[in-house]
């Protein structure tokens, strides 16, 4: 009977095994199952879900920090008891599982994906906690997605006057979203082959060329965390050396690096009128936006001849070059700013944008000729390279999608020929192809499903493009109401763009597959 037992589950693919003969004595049968009851996929969830949360209650310690300084007991008080409340479910977790052997197949790496929904729930808790500004559920949640997935859309107001350590601890979720993204667009997303992310399967600083989240991993992370914090170290000394106080320079360091636009002031960087802070946050932005993985390489081999020679890095900086000369030109002969501030204006805000970064300088959106913001709205689906912070489709989908194009046309004039699609000197596979085409039309379809939800709620049609644009690309600038924030609008529609800004994120696969019944069969 337990040999006809575990045939069964082993038959249903109930949980992958090593394959080992399976008729034999009742010992035999018993190993079996303690293999199967090893790698059961419930264990690895609530081991996987209970450490991490484990983790994350320890981000708590900085903010305490900070409003102990800052703001006083009473500040303190939120983020002690929204620690107490992390370590109190990360153990109810862990502490039944943690003898269990964790053994990571691919689709356990969807399991991180899910954790990022608990995650936004959980990391809502010290705004809802706190009394200045005490937040409703609806947007406590809103402003911890905005953090994490590095939008920066945001329906918070009064920051100048809010306490520090709220104010610190949204740049914090931007900095811990910011490496998450990294590990995830780098390690992650690859090995899954999401949206033709499986192009970069061989390229990153740790490959993974078989099934299993191996250990390589955990050293591919620790590389890519010294790289993204040095960043913010340079970061943090050019924003003090322009002009900012160390307090708000460490702040827009952890929103610029990580792209998400979360700043100390309600005016954004504009509240400093300052051209060499905003030249600063445009080159930062712009270093955020290319391949951490090239950053990896770069330092490995001591030669930037890793970063030059990637066909998506130039490609993406030949976008990026041509927006900003055409922003900056017509800003100047609009005749809204002088030569000057139209080229740091133009420069700064078109980095932001287009990386999706989302600061924003002075005047912006509202007060700017309209062409510029929709060019600029237009231009953050482009986002950034892949394995970078921004969000967005990316520069290589685009770059594969334009191949595919020339590809047809030549086509067209001799249909009998053999063209491949070639990035660099690499062709390019068609299921690659299959899946970057897959990836284009379900963001399209995703942009067009929460623009016309927004406007079932009651939200005009220039707000709602204008906010879901924002939200999917994790962007965090909308349009019409939502131009200095997104506080005006309904709880259904901030609900919405809540759930938009994890499709955007996470590349949209990865979330539409927790909800395919297959999936968990």
């Amino acid at each position: 009977m337990a040999n006809f037992l575990v045939h069964y589950l082993y038959k249903l693919d109930v949980i992958v095994v090593n394959k080992v003969p399976l008729y034999g004595s009742l010992k035999t049968c018993r190993d079996q199952w303690q293999i199967i009851n090893q790698r059961s996929p419930i264990k690895t969830a609530l081991y996987m879900v209970g450490m991490l949360m484990l983790i994350f209650s320890t981000t708590m310690v900085p903010p305490m920090g900070v409003a102990w300084w800052y703001d006083g007991y009473q500040v303190v008080l939120p983020f002690a008891e929204a620690m107490g409340v992390m370590i109190f479910l990360g153990s109810l977790c862990w502490l039944p599982v943690h003898r269990h052997k964790v053994d990571l197949r691919n689709r356990d790496g969807f399991v991180v994906v899910a954790f990022w929904f608990l995650l936004s729930l959980i990391g809502a808790l010290p705004f809802m906690l706190s009394d200045n500004p005490h937040v409703r559920l609806v947007d406590a949640v809103f402003e911890t997605v905005s953090g994490l997935t590095t939008t920066g859309a945001t329906v918070l107001s009064g920051l100048d006057k809010m306490p520090k350590a709220i104010v610190y601890y949204r740049a914090q979720l931007n900095f811990l979203g910011g490496m998450g993204i990294i590990v995830l667009a780098v390690a992650l997303l690859p090995m899954l082959g999401v949206g033709g992310m499986q192009l970069y399967k061989a390229e990153t600083p740790g490959p993974m060329k078989d099934e299993k989240l191996t250990p390589r991993i955990t050293e591919t992370a620790k590389n890519l965390w010294y790289i993204y914090v040095g960043l913010n170290v340079v970061c943090t000394l050019s924003f003090w050396a322009a002009g900012m106080n160390l307090f708000d320079a460490i702040c827009h360091s952890f929103a610029t690096l990580a792209l998400g636009g979360y700043s100390t002031h309600d005016t954004s960087i504009g509240y400093f009128h300052s051209a060499a802070i905003e030249l600063v946050a445009g080159i930062f932005s712009i270093i955020a936006a290319v391949n951490f993985a090239l950053f990896f390489l770069a330092w490995r081999s001591r030669s930037l001849n890793a970063i030059f020679r990637d066909a998506e890095f130039r490609f993406c900086m030949t976008v990026f070059g041509g927006l900003i000369a055409v922003s900056c030109v017509y800003l100047c002969l609009s005749g809204k700013f002088s030569w000057w501030e139209s080229f740091y204006h133009g420069f700064f805000q078109t980095a932001s944008v287009i990386t999706d970064n989302g600061l924003g300088t002075i005047g912006y959106p509202s007060d700017w000729p309209i062409f510029i913001p929709l060019l600029l709205l237009l231009g953050s689906f482009f986002g950034g390279c892949v394995g970078s912070t921004c969000g967005g489709i990316k520069a290589i989908r685009f770059l594969l999608l334009y191949k595919q194009s020339v590809r047809e046309a030549r086509l067209l004039i001799r249909p009998s020929a053999q063209i491949a699609v070639k990035v660099g000197n690499h062709a390019i596979p068609d299921r690659v192809m299959q899946a970057v085409w897959g990836f284009y039309y379900l963001y399209i379809f995703s942009y067009c499903f929460f623009s016309l939800a927004l406007t079932a709620t009651g939200v005009d049609l220039v707000t709602a493009f204008g906010s879901v644009a924002g939200c999917l690309n994790n962007m965090g600038i909308g349009l019409g109401e939502t131009a200095s924030g997104f506080a005006p609008l309904n709880d259904t529609a901030t609900w919405l763009l809540s759930l938009s800004m994890l499709l955007g994120r996470f590349e949209v696969f990865p979330l539409l597959l927790l909800f395919v019944p297959d999936f968990w069969k």
